[in-house]
């Protein structure tokens, strides 16, 4: 999808320094025109399409759902057995390390699921149903103290950090923007749908275990304001077998490619497990350089 020259210059800072990752994800919260949609398609031509080309291209055949989900079991096994980072972050992390983490993700805090709703229309009605259920709980039932962003500035306020988006544009890492950029290219621009389903069903169902380290850590520190972790080690049960009832119904009207599911899952989940790896990494040196 393109070439060495494409990858070049899409990965280059422009003029005034800037990460691509980080003007991509400027660009993609705002109000494009075509010159500006260019600069998004030019930056995923370079990083996201190849990575979607060879997750394509590789890994285990997918003939039907019922494999798919096998694949999406055994991936959420795989890491559930075992995170260094997380198991780092849950037992051993000081407050201010756990501090760096939450700033690191606070652009995904601050703007949970807002990239999700383009990718309503492109669903059949039944499919669109069940991805609503799960956006409407992100968004608290229409209750700003149940909605996931308003937890996550909650925690922010006490850990004494920023509580709107602006406030970490510039503190936040290229491994995080990817992983929250990812989602406006699998919404909007993705040939497919389906890329977009697996991811967001990967994304769910590894969330309960994921956030285990991070409900830990809180309770571990005595910091009050942890229901941001807490409330997803339940709801995103419910999430799950939403986005496997979307699954299904999109498989019944349109029928499936259930490799586009797969690759959607494997594309997440390196994303994310990256930018949460980096994070704590980058952490645990702003530990050792304070303790020195």
């Amino acid at each position: 999808m393109s070439t060495a020259t494409d990858t070049a210059q899409a990965a280059r800072p422009d003029a005034g320094g800037e990460s691509p990752h980080r003007e991509l994800f400027r660009h993609n919260r705002a109000l494009l025109d075509s010159r500006l949609l260019a600069r998004v398609e030019e930056i995923e031509r370079g990083w996201l399409l190849p990575l979607v080309d060879s997750l394509d291209s590789s890994g285990e055949p997918v003939p039907d759902r019922a494999a798919w989900q096998r694949l999406l079991d055994g991936l959420l096994a795989e890491e559930r057995a075992g995170s260094p980072s997380g198991e780092y972050l849950a037992d051993h992390a000081t407050r201010e390390e756990f501090t760096f983490v939450v700033r690191e993700f606070a652009l995904d805090g601050l703007t949970e699921a807002q990239n999700f709703f383009p990718a309503v229309p492109r669903l059949p009605i039944k499919a669109q149903m069940a991805v609503m259920r799960v956006l409407i709980d992100e968004f608290g039932c229409g209750n700003l103290q149940q909605a996931h962003s308003q937890l996550y500035r909650l925690l922010l306020a006490e850990l004494g950090l920023p509580q709107e988006p602006e406030g970490f544009l510039d503190t936040t890492g290229d491994e995080t923007f990817q992983f929250l950029n990812v989602f406006y290219w699998l919404t909007q621009r993705a040939p497919h749908v389906e890329y977009f389903l697996g991811a967001l069903a990967y994304l769910e169902a590894s969330i309960p275990d994921a956030f285990t380290h991070q409900a830990r850590a809180c309770e571990r520190l005595g910091i009050r304001q942890g229901r941001y972790y807490t409330e997803h080690l339940h709801i995103d049960t419910f999430h799950m077998q939403e986005m496997q009832l979307a699954i299904k119904e999109y498989e019944a009207a349109h029928g499936l490619d259930p490799a586009r599911l797969w690759t959607g899952a494997r594309l997440l989940s390196g994303l994310i497990g990256g930018a949460f790896d980096v994070a704590v990494a980058r952490a645990r040196e702003l530990g050792a350089r304070a303790a020195a």
